[in-house]
């Protein structure tokens, strides 16, 4: 009877505190996150570190956005489930006036954030740079450009960006109407790609652990083309060994080009010994 009594006695008092916290301390109307984690010691102050992930645009129910992150979600909406790129260009670029360091609206940030505090400036975003730079790499090469060194500006260790940078130019490269200028584009691509590997080096410990003695597959790749197109076929095949080192272990996204490129070398060795 005693353990009765004191169940019902914990049920009663967990039924109170249900209801206390059902019931708004104010006449107030009851803000989600905000009404009781206002006057709560424990629950700090939000750092606005924004999230770069997407999140569904209908599931926000914002009617007109007003702040960077928010064009930023809702030009990834237009960009993926409408399609209507002109207006994701648009609202990319109003996030960006809106999280700039030009304009002092965002800062990078190189260090340990603190504990308490608001973060002001919030931290610059890259993720609606990429997407921009992404929109506007056919059209407007050399905006995209910009774009991606701001990324890298941001996080110089961001994997893609330096590639993305190269291929910039490899296009570049194939609509230049200047063929003077094509050389130096193809340089600028190489330059770029090389960066990209040296952010992902291969070490001997990671030769002595997993055997592998080259990465990045899809750089050598492109690099392997580069040189083909400038007549250089000493790093040609360079790449392209390079690229079979690659992807001994990890295969290719694209596998018939492993059977490309060990045709292109045999080819060229063929051609040498022919000389």
């Amino acid at each position: 009877m005693t353990y009765r009594l004191s169940m019902l006695g914990l049920f009663a008092s967990l039924a109170g505190v249900a209801l206390a916290q059902s019931t708004p301390a104010t006449s107030s109307t009851y803000v989600p996150g905000v009404t009781y984690q206002q006057a709560n010691p424990n629950y700090p102050i939000r750092n606005p570190f924004y999230f770069e992930g997407r999140i569904d645009w209908n599931l926000l129910k914002i009617t007109q956005p007003s702040n960077a992150w928010e064009y930023a979600q809702r030009g990834i909406y237009k960009q993926d489930d409408l399609e209507d790129y002109t207006g994701a260009i648009a609202d990319y670029q109003q996030s960006i006036s809106m999280n700039n360091l030009a304009n002092k609206t965002c800062q990078l940030v190189t260090t340990a954030l603190p504990t308490t505090g608001q973060l002001d400036p919030p931290p610059c975003m890259f993720t609606v740079r990429l997407r921009l730079a992404g929109l506007l790499s056919a059209s407007q090469p050399q905006q995209a450009i910009a774009l991606y060194q701001e990324v890298l500006t941001i996080d110089p260790l961001r994997l893609g960006v330096n590639a993305a940078i190269a291929q910039t130019y490899v296009t570049m490269a194939g609509q230049a109407t200047d063929q003077t200028t094509v050389p130096g584009l193809y340089q600028q691509a190489i330059t770029a790609f090389s960066a990209e590997l040296a952010l992902s080096p291969v070490t001997p410990l990671q030769t002595q652990l997993t055997t592998d003695t080259a990465n990045n597959a899809h750089v050598h790749w492109e690099l392997a083309e580069i040189y083909k197109t400038l007549n250089q076929p000493s790093a040609e095949m360079n790449e392209l060994n390079l690229y079979l080192q690659a992807t001994k272990w990890h295969s290719d996204t694209y596998p018939w080009r492993i059977q490309l490129a060990q045709k292109r070398i045999a080819n060229a060795q063929a051609a040498q010994k022919n000389n």
